[in-house]
């Protein structure tokens, strides 16, 4: 019961995050022509780095938030480099963690939360940059028709929805809910007093608080409240920004996502990042800058900038999961219908993100006979109904840049 509570609870807090970062990802699909958005953030040098980092640290976003709008940026011709850059700044700070930050812990912490958050950004991603040197071109092999060239305000408000509610909700919503599941059982499983006999070690209570907060979820402005509270169990303020940086910065969700997306090498390196910034600024903190600047100002009502779940976060539960059931639904149809014995498969090999697949879609449903549709991005697989050509199909995958076999 407590671990269905934690799953409800976290699910209330990180809905509200979830649902805009889904928005702001289809935005940048039908608003920010894919050509715009390579240019600038495309290469894997320290330009595009700190473009990203510094797009990201003012932006409201969580941890989970930022990772369907990551995924659309590295989708839309963003570099892993630059992406990566984006992951570590955005969910460590922005503009309302900012103020609520200066409230509660004071000056000091607020100006050196989002400097951390910018430089450990840039370190992370000209890292993940040095060690994936080849060309990132797969978001721009598309075909041109993925690009949709949609005309007219009306239709790319339509895109956009469909594109962050429903194609990336399908893409990375399994891979949501595993690392929201596991975030759940840390939190219920770890000891609320875990770190109270760490008190007089600085260097061991910061270790301790990074393997507890990397893996478990907690937004920028909930881990100001958290961050207080070891405070004023004796724990340094070094710890505290610890957790103020890995804890927004890191979860499951987020690294699994990142696996999948850019690769493990880039997963690892986005995670040492954090990791090792973390401790850096911690460290600082305790033994280089005066212990008054980050004496904590005010006790009060420490969770007043983290609403408790209300009305609003239980209409975006609600949504978040009515959307996931759908994807569920599309799934086990899609299974289903490659099961049929009226349906042809074909394996396509080259898509590589929700235009590529829109790009096939769109293709086999111009052949002739073809009435029906479904191409799956993850496997690969289009199940195509109705009396048609095969080599037709095949024909019309290949002019639209992909392989195809059957």
């Amino acid at each position: 019961m407590e671990l269905l509570n934690s799953l409800i609870y976290m699910l209330g807090e990180m809905s509200p995050y979830i649902l805009l970062g889904f928005l702001i990802a289809g935005i940048m699909h039908a608003f920010i022509p894919r050509r715009q958005m390579a240019r600038h953030l495309s290469g894997n040098g320290w330009k595009s780095v700190v473009k990203a980092a510094a797009i990201g640290v003012p932006l409201p976003l969580c941890s989970c938030g930022v990772l369907p709008t990551a995924i659309a940026m590295h989708r839309n011709g963003a570099s892993k480099a630059a992406t990566s850059s984006f992951l570590v700044a955005t969910p460590q700070t922005g503009v309302d963690s900012i103020a609520a930050t200066w409230s509660l812990l004071g000056p000091a912490f607020a100006i050196i939360r989002p400097i951390a958050a910018l430089v450990t950004a840039m370190f992370g991603g000209v890292a993940v940059g040095l060690a994936d040197r080849q060309v990132q071109a797969e978001a721009m092999e598309c075909d041109a028709a993925a690009e949709e060239n949609i005309a007219g305000f009306k239709a790319k408000c339509l895109a956009a929805i469909r594109y962050g509610f429903v194609d990336l909700v399908g893409s990375i919503g399994g891979w949501l809910v595993a690392g929201l599941i596991i975030a759940a059982l840390i939190t219920v499983y770890v000891p609320a007093d875990f770190f109270a006999s760490l008190s007089q070690r600085p260097l061991l209570s910061m270790l301790a608080v990074l393997v507890v907060a990397i893996p478990m979820y907690v937004c920028a402005t909930g881990s100001i409240p958290i961050a207080l509270s070891l405070m004023l169990k004796g724990l340094s303020p070094g710890t505290a920004l610890v957790l103020l940086m890995a804890g927004p910065a890191a979860n499951f969700a987020s690294f699994t996502l990142i696996s999948k997306e850019m690769g493990r090498k880039a997963a690892v390196i986005y995670l040492l990042s954090i990791v090792a910034g973390a401790l850096l600024f911690g460290l600082a903190i305790d033994y280089l800058m005066p212990a008054t600047w980050f004496s904590a100002m005010h006790q009060g009502d420490a969770c007043s900038h983290h609403a408790a779940t209300g009305i609003f976060s239980l209409i975006c539960s609600g949504v978040l999961v009515i959307l996931l059931i759908m994807a569920l639904l599309k799934r086990i149809h899609h299974n289903k219908l490659i099961n049929t014995d009226m349906t042809q498969n074909y394996i396509i090999t080259g898509m590589n993100c929700p235009h590529c697949q829109a790009t096939v879609k769109k293709a086999i449903s111009n052949v002739s006979g073809v009435t029906a549709v479904d191409v799956n991005l993850s496997s690969g697989v289009a199940a195509v109904e109705g009396v048609h050509s095969a080599d037709a199909v095949v024909d019309a995958v290949r002019k639209a840049g992909f392989d195809v076999s059957r």
